[in-house]
Order: C-alpha cells, then sequence, then structure tokens
C-alpha cells in the first residue's frame, strides 16, 4: 500500500516539483496552498506524513502543527522552513513538528528524511496491548493517549515515539546514539542534544518534578535509563 503525504505548500511552482518528485518515488501525495484548506485535509485525510511549510497564507505552519497535536493527531510532520534560525526550529519542534528541513533543500536530503521519520512512525499495536502505567502517568497504546492524574497530555509523535520506546526498554541503559538510531532513524551527523531537548520536553509533561525525575533517569556518561 502507498504511503500517503500531505504537502501543504504555498509555492506554486515547489508545489508541483516536490509533489511530481514523491509520486514518482511511489508515494501518494495530496496538496494545499494555503494554511486553512491544509489544516481542514490534515484533519480529515488519513495521512502518513505532512510536510508542512512554515510561511503561509490564512494560518502558518506553526498554528497548524500546534492545533494538530491539540487535537490529538500523532501524523508526523516535516516543517519547512526558509530561515536556517536555530529559534524557528526549536519552536517548531516544541509545539510537536518531528524534523524540519531550510529551504533551499537538496531533493535527495528530504527523501532520505521522509524515509526516516515513516520508518520511526507510530505503528497501531495490536489490540492485546494493554496501557502502560508508571505513577499517576497513563499510556493506551491501542489509542496513542496519554494521561497524567486522568487528564489528557499533549506529546507530539516524536515525543510520544520516545516515551514508547523506553516504555519498551524499562531498565536498560541507552546511548543517545542509540536512541537516535531506534527512535529519530539516524545513524550519523546529528547532535545528541536533539535527544536531550526532547527528554526534557516528557519529564516536563509526566514527572512530578522535571528537575529530579523518578521514571527518565539520566546516567551521566552513558545516557539515559527509564526506571523499572
Amino acid at each position: 500500500m502507498k504511503r500517503r503525504m500531505l504537502l501543504i505548500e504555498d509555492e506554486p511552482g515547489l508545489r508541483t516539483t516536490l509533489s511530481d518528485r514523491l509520486r514518482k518515488e511511489g508515494y501518494e501525495v495530496d496538496t494545499a496552498a494555503d494554511g486553512e484548506s491544509g489544516f481542514l485535509k490534515a484533519m480529515e485525510g488519513d495521512f502518513d506524513l505532512i510536510i508542512l511549510d512554515i510561511m503561509l497564507p490564512l494560518k502558518d505552519g506553526f498554528d497548524i502543527c500546534r492545533d494538530l497535536r491539540q487535537k490529538g493527531s500523532n501524523t508526523p510532520v516535516l516543517m519547512l522552513t526558509a530561515r536556517d534560525e536555530t529559534v524557528e526550529k526549536v519552536l517548531g519542534l516544541k509545539i510537536g513538528a518531528d524534523d524540519y528541513i531550510t529551504k533551499p533543500f537538496e531533493t535527495m536530503e528530504l527523501l532520505a528524511r521522509i524515509e526516516a521519520l515513516l520508518r520511526r512512525a507510530v505503528r497501531s499495536p495490536s489490540d492485546n496491548s494493554g496501557p502502560a502505567r508508571f505513577g499517576s502517568v497513563q499510556v493506551d497504546f491501542r489509542r496513542a493517549e496519554v494521561t497524567k492524574d486522568g487528564k489528557p497530555v499533549v506529546l507530539s509523535a516524536k515525543e510520544y515515539q520516545l516515551l514508547r520506546y523506553f516504555l519498551s526498554h524499562r531498565g536498560e541503559t541507552l546511548s543517545r546514539q542509540r536512541l537516535l538510531q531506534e527512535v529519530w532513524g539516524y545513524n550519523v551527523g546529528t547532535s545528541s542534544r536533539t535527544v536531550d531537548v526532547h527528554v526534557t520536553w516528557l519529564r516536563q509533561k509526566l514527572e512530578d518534578d522535571p528537575k529530579q525525575p523518578r521514571w527518565i533517569v539520566t546516567l551521566h556518561g552513558l545516557g539515559y535509563k527509564f526506571a523499572e
């Protein structure tokens, strides 16, 4: 079955070029030229990946990504940014994007990032996968839902994937490079800071005291461990 993608990009030339190339690579592609129609398509369609430009008419990419996560969408989001600015990238990741690429970019790099995201995309576990619990947190794998003290916790797709990997390897020492490879699909050339930032966000959302975490424990010089 072909993987389905939504490309939200207002520049006609780039939209046509990318959608044509993605179709040649075997993907099924839908497109939107503005933020409002793109958001509606993202909510209504069953997509495997959303490629999202930041600068869009009617509704910008940051608002789209944030609103998708708030409504419970875990579809991986790859953001396209025209400026190579750290603040913009961090903001995109913080509101729920899974990766970003700066314009202008090489098509092969874009395809590699798409493949990495699709490899690590959340897949629905079997019906007999029960919920996982730690402290006041419960993770429902079938619905990809997380609650703390009975209240919903909004996680980005990457935060959810990282949490799920931690829960699947409780008690194991997990190096940053292993997490980058297994959760992000990256082998080399990616800063381990990516892992640290996402761990920090998970702690802020799930730990009672993020500064003295009980569950996601740092092993200095080694990586992380999820407490048994």
